[in-house]
């Protein structure tokens, strides 16, 4: 979770210092051109096998929803500071524990609305709505976090029907060919340094999420999670340190309120499934 954590923070990076000279849905679908050529070794056998047709059709939404994710994150990101975009997408989870509810029928107990409650006073809190101005790139990473909520969502519905390598191939390849047609439409010439700069986004996140499956493999959410937060602290120093940003501490307040909501739900039902289970000798 560690390397996940600094290799996303480099994914940022980048994408922050190429600014806006390439429009966002362009610059989102060079990148993960790249990732198809990445993962075409694990492609290429699974387009063979097929997939029966409701597999297919939650490919193709799951698509819809991280093309659209992306595309807002990638306008965000040249648009607003490093910290705040980190800091907004820890909204992810409180949106899928919502979503979960909503369209899973999972139960939505007391303490995860509480949860859900306090992270929107962090979001409040980092965006300060009539204290400041809330720009369009503000708005626009509310939005990459709830679309990107939406496709791993049906990321889970999906890891029940195929194997995991399979899934990720896939969104590589939907959201691909879910952003060629925008692409095309704001299509501007792109240089050769362009293009290896975004092969150098597409690695990282490639390593970010093979590093993030190996850590959920081998130990529990309660480990992996707080890790997971290093990455605001990491964004906030790049972009004080490279792109010369502020750091701003309502950012970093409203942060750690979601930082906490998250946490605190994650190690309660944690310690809730550890717990042993006591049954009546009289019902045995």
């Amino acid at each position: 979770m560690l390397a996940t954590g600094l290799c996303f923070v480099g994914v940022t990076g980048i994408v922050r210092y190429l600014g806006t000279e390439l429009p966002a849905a362009q610059s989102a679908f060079l990148r993960f051109g790249w990732g198809v050529l990445f993962l075409l070794p694990t492609l290429l056998p699974t387009l063979r096998q097929g997939f029966a047709r409701r597999t297919l059709v939650l490919f193709g939404w799951r698509g819809v929803a991280h093309s659209l994710a992306v595309v807002f994150w990638f306008y965000a990101m040249a648009r607003i500071p490093v910290a705040e975009v980190t800091a907004i997408g820890y909204l992810n989870p409180v949106l899928m524990t919502l979503g979960a509810s909503l369209f899973f029928g999972e139960v939505l107990a007391l303490r995860r609305v509480l949860s859900v409650v306090l992270a929107l006073i962090g979001a409040v809190v980092i965006l300060r709505p009539g204290l400041r101005e809330v720009t369009d790139g503000h708005l626009a990473q509310l939005a990459a976090a709830t679309f990107f909520a939406a496709s791993y969502l049906l990321a889970k519905r999906l890891s029940q029907l195929a194997p995991a390598g399979t899934v990720v191939a896939m969104m590589s390849l939907t959201v691909t060919l879910g952003l060629l047609p925008l692409a095309l439409w704001v299509w501007v010439p792109v240089s050769s340094v362009q293009l290896m700069w975004l092969g150098l986004v597409a690695g990282f996140a490639t390593t970010a999420h093979y590093c993030m499956g190996r850590a959920f493999r081998v130990a529990p959410l309660t480990v992996t999670q707080p890790v997971t937060f290093l990455q605001l602290i990491w964004a906030t120093l790049l972009g004080a340190r490279v792109f010369g940003e502020l750091v701003d501490l309502w950012v970093m307040l409203g942060g750690g309120i979601i930082i906490a909501a998250i946490s605190w739900i994650t190690f309660a039902e944690a310690r809730d499934r550890a717990r042993p289970v006591i049954v009546d000798a009289d019902l045995t």
